[in-house]
């Protein structure tokens, strides 16, 4: 019988998954995880697949790391708004929390928000914030961003146009 031969995605989860799994356990002090940010990893690279089947990666290690930090990134953002999220729910009175369902659904709504919101400028996205959260009107968005009233109209208008976007449009 013929030896098996190996798709280049298995051949590089053969001969780097366990330094991945270090790389990330360096970083994030729990070994669950690191194994399921490496697993994620190769997820990714699985679904870039045609990039490693065009020509054979010369710094395979350069090529998970930058998409590990990415995940890791992701990873301790997501861990910060959960923090936020259960220091919400423990100040709220027992009455008002959530059931787990629907706590679910509010997080994951939130996480998108944050997604959303992590594409804008800085500038846009604080004047949406003061405008939406703060119920900042343009000239008091202006005077808190330092910047014309004019400017102040086009980041909100940036920002809304933004989000019918991702609403909207495919």
């Amino acid at each position: 019988m013929p030896p098996k031969s190996i798709c280049p995605t298995e051949a590089l989860y053969i001969e780097h998954n366990t330094w991945l799994r270090c790389w990330f356990r360096s970083r994030t002090q729990c070994a669950c995880q690191a194994e399921d940010l490496a697993q994620d990893t190769f997820l990714r690279v699985i679904r870039r697949r045609e990039q490693l089947q065009d020509q054979p990666l010369r710094e395979p290690r350069a090529f998970l790391a930058t998409i590990a930090r990415g995940l890791l990134t992701d990873h301790w953002r997501r861990r910060e708004l959960e923090l936020a999220w259960q220091e919400t729910l423990a100040q709220l009175p027992e009455e008002s929390i959530p059931s787990p369902e629907l706590g679910l659904v509010l997080f994951e709504t939130l996480t998108e928000i944050d997604q959303m919101l992590d594409t804008l400028k800085p500038k846009v996205r604080q004047a949406f914030l003061l405008a939406q959260l703060e119920g900042c009107t343009c000239r008091q968005v202006a005077e808190q961003l330092g910047v014309s009233r004019a400017t102040a109209e086009r980041y909100l208008a940036k920002a809304l146009r933004h989000c019918y976007h991702l609403r909207y449009e495919p």
